[in-house]
């Protein structure tokens, strides 16, 4: 069994993350561990029809914000690593300075420290220096700065088409196929020749 921590923050795209939790779900394989913000739930409730307790329910393990003596607040605890999704400025901070005050700073800190994979779906936008500087000193200690910005090239047709690429794509960065990618080109039969480009290309 293998497992993922996952942690909703109080920034715009709090879908990201159910989602995650629901394709996670019907993965045999993955035992998911949740956290979720005060100010996740707020947001939760803005953007969409789920309820906090039935995001809860999504998740195998659930643990408070609050709760900084939780089991995956260890190095000892073993885990693939940490997806948080969405990841607000102020959590991004948090982890860039390692300011352990909240759980989710905690635990992204300590999978960090034991060389655990973090990917960040940082919402925000524009940035202004300060943001550019904090996804620097977060990359350099070894977390994944990944916008949740959507691919165009499998022609998504909703909403929901743009939020399983972006999941599954993250999920790909935990060698986690969820099956929910359309991944370039990979139907094809193999020519050997270059697709041409618009002549204008370029």
């Amino acid at each position: 069994m293998r497992r993922l921590i996952v942690a909703l923050t109080g920034a715009s795209g709090v879908i990201y993350g159910v989602r995650a939790l629901q394709v996670l779900r019907q993965l045999p394989d993955v035992e998911t561990h949740l956290v979720m913000t005060p100010s996740a739930v707020r947001t939760l409730l803005e953007e969409t029809d789920h309820t906090a307790d039935e995001v809860r329910d999504l998740a195998d393990k659930v643990y408070s914000h609050r709760d900084i003596g939780a089991a995956i607040s260890s190095g000892s605890f073993r885990v693939e690593g940490m997806l948080v999704a969405p990841c607000s400025i102020k959590t991004l901070s948090g982890i860039a300075n390692c300011y352990n005050d909240e759980l989710v700073v905690r635990a992204a800190d300590v999978c960090l420290k034991e060389r655990r994979r973090v990917v960040l779906l940082l919402r925000e936008t524009p940035l202004h220096a300060g943001h550019i500087s904090l996804m620097d000193q977060a990359t350099r200690a070894g977390a994944i700065v990944m916008p949740p910005v959507p691919a165009f090239y499998h022609r998504p047709k909703t909403i929901d088409d743009i939020v399983n690429q972006t999941v599954g794509r993250a999920l790909d960065l935990f060698d986690i196929d969820a099956r929910i990618v359309k991944r370039w080109r990979e139907d094809e039969p193999a020519s050997g020749r270059a697709t041409p480009l618009p002549d204008d290309a370029g």
